[in-house]
C-alpha cells in the first residue's frame, strides 16, 4: 500500500476519530514509514515513535528499532530487558518522607488500619469470635487497596509484560491467602463459596455500581465493545469448565459410592485446572502483548444533553484531541487511583511518569503489607466457625459467599465506582470483569493444583446451584454490555440481582453438597 506524500497529507482535512484509531493500531511501524518533510507530519511521527506518546488516551506499544548496538545482543537477554524496560520514563524518586506520606494519603479506607491490631488483640486474647470476624473483616479492606497501591507503584518501574504478570500475582492475593488458609484448615467449602463469592461479586455487586453510580451523572455510557466481550467469552469458558464435573457428577451420582469413581473427579479437575492455567496464560499474552489495543480505554466520552436529572451527558465518540492520557494498571484487577496528564503538555511528557514512592519503599510496604495481610486473614478464618457456631442461622457457605468477598473486593469496589462517576467506564469495567477472569481462570485451578501438592481433595465439583447461579450472572453481564453502552437501570438490574442471590444463599442448606462425596481431608 504506497504512502500519501507529505503535501497531500498536509491539505487533508480533519480525518474521522475512528480511521485514526485504525491506523495507530496498525501492527507495523507508522512511524519508520511516514515522511518528515511537513511540520504536521513531524509532530505525529514524533508522537507515534515517542514510547511516552498517547492521544487520544491510548497508550500505543512502542515500536523498538534494532540499531547496530543491539543487534549483537542475544536475543534472550534483549528481551529481558525490555520487559525489565519501563514503559514510560519515570520522575524522580521520591524521598522516604514523601513515601510515607503517599502512603498514608493513598485511601481514606487508611482509617480502617485500626481495626489490624484490634482484631489481632481479640485473636490472642480468644474474646468473642464474631466480634474477632467483624474487626478482622474491617481489618482487610484497607490492607487490600494498600497491596493494590504497592503493586501499581512496582508495575510502573518494570516493562509491561512484567507488570502484568506481578499484577497478576498480587492482584487477588488478599482472596488467594484467605482460600489457602482455609484449605491448609481443610474448610474445602468455604474455599469453593469464597472463590464463586468473588466472581458472583465483581459480576454483579461492583459492576451494576459502576453502572448505576455513573448512570446517576450521565443518561447514558459508552465503552469500548471489543476487550470487555472477549473478557466475558474467557469467563463463559471458565465457568463452563466448572460445569463439567458437575454434570458428570449428576450423571454418575449412584457410582460414586465407589473409591476409584470419587478420585476420578479429582484426576479431571485437576486436568481442567492445568488447562485453565494455560489459558490464563495465553489470555496474558493476548491481553497485555499480541493485542494491548483491544484493552486500552479509547476515550469513549460524552456529549451534554438533557434528561430529566439535570445537564446529564449522552454518549458519543469525542475527538482524540480533546482526551487526555492517564496511567494505567497493566491487569485492569488492580486499579490505581485515577491520575490523568495531559497529552498536549509537551513539559509534563518530558519530566516522565510520576510516581508516589520510591523503589526501597515500595519493596518494604509490598513485603510487610503482604505479612500483615497473611495474618489477618488468618485470624479472620479462625474465627468463622466460632461465628456460625455462636449463630446457627449463619451458614459457612454464605460467609463464604457474600461476606468475605464484599470486604475483599471493598477497595475495587470503591475505586472503580469512582472512575465510572468520573465517565472512565473502560476501567470500571476492567476491574470488575477482569477481577472475575483471574479468580476463575487463575485462583481456582491455582488452589486446585497447590491442594493436589498438599494432599488435599480440593476439586472443580461446586454444588450445582452455585454452578447455576455463576453461569447466570456471567449471561446476565454479557447481555448487558452487548450494546456497548449502560444506564442506571442495568446497574440498578444487576444489583438487584446480587441482593436476590444473597437472600437465597442465606437459606442455603448446610447438609451434604458435592465436595463431601470426594475424599476425606486430613
Amino acid at each position: 500500500m504506497s504512502l500519501p506524500s507529505a503535501n497531500d497529507v498536509a491539505e487533508e482535512p480533519a480525518v474521522d476519530s475512528s480511521a485514526q484509531k485504525s491506523t495507530r493500531f496498525d501492527g507495523q511501524s507508522d512511524a519508520a514509514a511516514v515522511p518528515t518533510s511537513n511540520t504536521a507530519i513531524d509532530r505525529t511521527d514524533s508522537t507515534l515513535s515517542d514510547p511516552r506518546g498517547t492521544e487520544g488516551g491510548l497508550r500505543r506499544r512502542p515500536t523498538r528499532q534494532a540499531s547496530a548496538g543491539t543487534s549483537s545482543i542475544p536475543p534472550l537477554k534483549r528481551i529481558l530487558t525490555e520487559m525489565a524496560t519501563p514503559e514510560r520514563p519515570i520522575g524522580p524518586e521520591p524521598t522516604y518522607r514523601a513515601s510515607m506520606i503517599a502512603l498514608v494519603k493513598a485511601s481514606w479506607l487508611n482509617l480502617f488500619l485500626v481495626f489490624v491490631p484490634v482484631s489481632w488483640a481479640l485473636h490472642f486474647a480468644g474474646i468473642s469470635p464474631t466480634i474477632t470476624f467483624v474487626m478482622s473483616l474491617l481489618a482487610i479492606m484497607p490492607l487490600a487497596k494498600l497491596l493494590g497501591f504497592a503493586t501499581e507503584e512496582m508495575g510502573l518501574r518494570l516493562g509491561q509484560t512484567l507488570a502484568g504478570l506481578l499484577n497478576a500475582t498480587l492482584g487477588n492475593l488478599v482472596e488467594l491467602l484467605i482460600a489457602i488458609l482455609a484449605l491448609i484448615k481443610c474448610e474445602l467449602r468455604l474455599v469453593q463459596a469464597s472463590l464463586i463469592g468473588s466472581i458472583i461479586s465483581n459480576l454483579l455487586l461492583v459492576l451494576g455500581c459502576c453502572f448505576f453510580a455513573g448512570g446517576l451523572k450521565y443518561s447514558e455510557q459508552g465503552f469500548t465493545p471489543g476487550g470487555a466481550q472477549i473478557s466475558t467469552s474467557l469467563l463463559l469458558i471458565s465457568v463452563s469448565a466448572f460445569l463439567i464435573p458437575v454434570a458428570f457428577n449428576s450423571t454418575f451420582s449412584d457410582q460414586l459410592a465407589d473409591p476409584l469413581q470419587r478420585s476420578d473427579i479429582l484426576s479431571m479437575s485437576r486436568g481442567l485446572a492445568v488447562i485453565l492455567l494455560v489459558c490464563y496464560l495465553a489470555y496474558l499474552v493476548f491481553q497485555i502483548y499480541s493485542h494491548a489495543h483491544l484493552f486500552d480505554e479509547t476515550g469513549a466520552k460524552v456529549s451534554q444533553g438533557k434528561s430529566t436529572y439535570g445537564d446529564h451527558k449522552l454518549w458519543r465518540q469525542a475527538p482524540s484531541a480533546n482526551r487526555g492520557s492517564q496511567r494505567l494498571s497493566t491487569d485492569a484487577s488492580v486499579l490505581a487511583e485515577d491520575k490523568t496528564i495531559s497529552s498536549g503538555d509537551a513539559d509534563s511528557e518530558e519530566e516522565g511518569e510520576q510516581i508516589s514512592m520510591n523503589l526501597v519503599s515500595t519493596i518494604i510496604v509490598l513485603l510487610v503489607v503482604a505479612g500483615v495481610t497473611g495474618y489477618t486473614a488468618e485470624v479472620l478464618v479462625d474465627s468463622i466457625q466460632g461465628l456460625t457456631d455462636a449463630h446457627p442461622s449463619i451458614s459457612q457457605e454464605w460467609v463464604g459467599l457474600i461476606l468475605l468477598p464484599v470486604a475483599g473486593n471493598a477497595a475495587e469496589h470503591v475505586t472503580a465506582v469512582t472512575v465510572s462517576v468520573k465517565d472512565k467506564l473502560d476501567l470500571s469495567i476492567g476491574v470488575a470483569i477482569g477481577s472475575s477472569i483471574q479468580i476463575a481462570l487463575f485462583v481456582i485451578p491455582l488452589l486446585v493444583i497447590i491442594a493436589w501438592g498438599l494432599d488435599k481433595p480440593l476439586s472443580l465439583l461446586f454444588s450445582e446451584f452455585e454452578s447455576v447461579v455463576v453461569f447466570l450472572a456471567v449471561l446476565m453481564v454479557n447481555s448487558t454490555i452487548a450494546d456497548s453502552k449502560a444506564n442506571w437501570l442495568e446497574g440498578f438490574l444487576l444489583i438487584a440481582f446480587y441482593i436476590g442471590i444473597a437472600v437465597v444463599f442465606w437459606y442455603y442448606p448446610t447438609g451434604t453438597t458435592p465436595q463431601d462425596v470426594l475424599l476425606a481431608c486430613t
